[in-house]
């Protein structure tokens, strides 16, 4: 028995798929942890893999490749080394689990299996892994110390059975992602579990994008008496140590606790994370975008500066005659601003090249939208050339009231691989875009000062399809757009509800019906950065045919 343990918390970003180069961070991980004279690593949920496996990790390859490198790292912790808790999927009985395995003294000690899966919104984990029995706690090194895996402190039973069964403090491996306001809500779920254990909590996260999903560490510990005994800073990797000492009254916790960002820089941190990883764990050598000298391209390319640097961001302005004076300069301005390669590629030769190649056909009808979006789909064709010839991603730019009513086009401003903005609605791009001028987030790539001009901000929003249009030709004024696409998407509620608010019960019903004729477009959208609790994608889930409406 010994009277204080010292936890290496390493809140790490996996790569999913690379085995060998997390089973390598594992072993850099395990000397930091020896140096700082640790009695135990901890590594995040399902860290060998990388978090979530999705349908990967059925494969019978994948499953043999996670355990032969589990067992392998089990041989650093011979001798006095530090023994490690690590996440792996695990096979037992014909069973693939979600579990961690304590490796200690060469060896597999003690293997844990999540007995609580997740089943709702981003998680699916019933329909690949098996149930584990209510656990017990493990012995580490005369320790009885419980080890719930992630949601298995969201509802009180595992962390019950493991107090009522000896469990001295709780160690928690999380693969928790990211969405505004969640840095409270994981707090506040692991004070519920240490007032009704009354034991001490070690809650440690990853870091890092893992396609839609940001995961922003912010690992953190709690005394018993719920105060707050260590916290390490959201986003970025770290490997920080958490004491415990066996007292009088139990044990108690101690380590640093650094301050967390605020909700815009969070916001912001995350959309550049998201992109970073995609980016990079893909290997693209950079991305290319079209910068229009509009509110959302500008923050954009802001965003993919701030996360790859300016020499791997390609911006191409593609005017037609359409595009005006103003919207070449503020282009021009917001590139030379970010410090990025900016060039212009007239679209007027192909746009007029379809338009003449269907003149027969389109003889007798009058222009309108399909001709506007020619222009569209040859500025995304012309990215898409971009990038097959040199390599970069194209960045898609549209905001979540653009791709909830489908104020978009497919095959046109839709082209691209990642959208960082995917789940910002306008009027929150406005605020984080004003909020960037102000301010330089910790650990981005991208210059102070003004990096987005402020006529980008202050001038009404305009695709410039057609002379003097604005987006307010076809949609309601964005703050009353935004409220009513937030009260349908995020809550869900009814017109009636959506009514009292204050709001005209046609608008409410058109945005209402364009909400749900937009779904095919949603569904062939790219991926991009989660920041609310129901984005598009993972979790919501609408049927494309889909002949409901309220009211009717």
């Amino acid at each position: 028995m010994t009277d204080r343990l010292v936890f290496s918390l390493a809140q790490l970003n996996p790569h999913l798929g690379d085995i060998a180069g997390n089973a390598e961070k594992a072993r850099a991980a395990h000397k930091v942890a020896q140096a700082q004279e640790a009695d135990c690593l901890v590594l995040s949920e399902l860290f060998i893999s990388g978090y979530p496996p999705e349908d990967l990790v059925l494969k019978p390859a994948f499953q043999e490749a996670c355990r032969m490198a589990v067992e392998e790292l089990a041989v650093i912790t011979e001798g006095d080394a530090p023994a490690i808790l690590i996440g792996t999927p695990w096979v037992h009985d014909d069973n693939l689990y979600n579990a961690v395995c304590l490796l200690d003294n060469g060896e597999v000690q003690a293997v844990r299996f999540k007995a609580d899966l997740p089943n709702y919104g981003v998680f699916d984990e019933k329909r690949i892994f098996a149930a584990g029995p209510m656990p017990g706690p493990i012995n580490l090194r005369g320790v009885a110390v419980g080890v719930p895996i992630c949601e298995d402190i969201w509802d009180v039973e595992v962390c019950e059975c493991l107090a009522e069964t000896g469990a001295e403090m709780l160690v928690v491996p999380n693969g928790s992602p990211f969405n505004i306001d969640k840095w409270d809500t994981r707090q506040q779920v692991a004070i519920q579990r240490v007032v009704e254990t009354e034991l001490p909590l070690v809650y440690l996260n990853q870091v890092g994008g893992q396609d839609e999903l940001v995961f922003d560490g912010a690992s953190f510990a709690l005394n018993a008496d719920r105060s707050l005994a260590m916290q390490m800073p959201g986003f970025v990797e770290d490997q920080q140590i958490v004491t415990a000492e066996r007292g009088e009254h139990g044990w108690t916790l101690s380590g640093e606790i650094e301050p967390l960002m605020d909700r815009d820089a969070s916001a912001w941190s995350a959309c550049v994370l998201g992109l970073r990883d995609y980016v990079n764990k893909n290997r693209f050598p950079g991305v290319v975008l079209g910068l229009s000298g509009g509110i959302d391209s500008a923050i954009c390319a802001a965003l993919s500066v701030d996360a790859l640097g300016a020499d791997r961001v390609h911006c191409v302005m593609l005017p037609y005659r359409y595009t005006s004076e103003a919207s070449l300069k503020d282009a021009a301005d917001c590139a030379k601003a970010l410090g990025v390669r900016y060039d212009i590629v007239d679209i007027a030769e192909p746009v007029e090249g379809f338009a003449h190649a269907l003149s027969d056909l389109f003889a007798g009808t009058e222009a309108g939208v399909t001709e506007e979006n020619l222009q569209s789909r040859a500025r995304g064709t012309i990215l898409m050339a971009i990038s097959n010839k040199f390599g970069n991603m194209v960045v898609t730019t549209g905001n979540k009231s653009e791709m909830s009513v489908g104020y978009a086009t497919l095959y046109g401003d839709m082209n691209g691989g990642f959208n960082p903005i995917k789940d910002l609605y306008k009027m929150q791009v406005y605020h984080l875009a004003a909020w960037r001028n102000e301010n330089v987030p910790h650990g981005v790539m991208g210059p102070g000062g003004e990096v987005i001009p402020a006529n980008i901000i202050s001038k009404a929003p305009t695709a410039e399809l057609r002379e003097n249009q604005t987006d307010q030709d076809s949609l309601p004024e964005y703050p009353v757009l935004d409220d009513i696409l937030e009260c349908l998407v995020e809550n869900e509620m009814s017109i009636d509800e959506i009514v009292e608010r204050g709001h005209d019960i046609a608008v409410v019903r058109r945005i209402e019906h364009l909400l749900y004729i937009a779904e095919y477009k949603r569904r062939q959208s790219a991926p991009g950065v989660k920041l609310s609790e129901k984005n598009f994608g993972r979790d919501r889930r609408y049927p494309i045919t889909n002949a409901f409406r309220d009211r009717d």
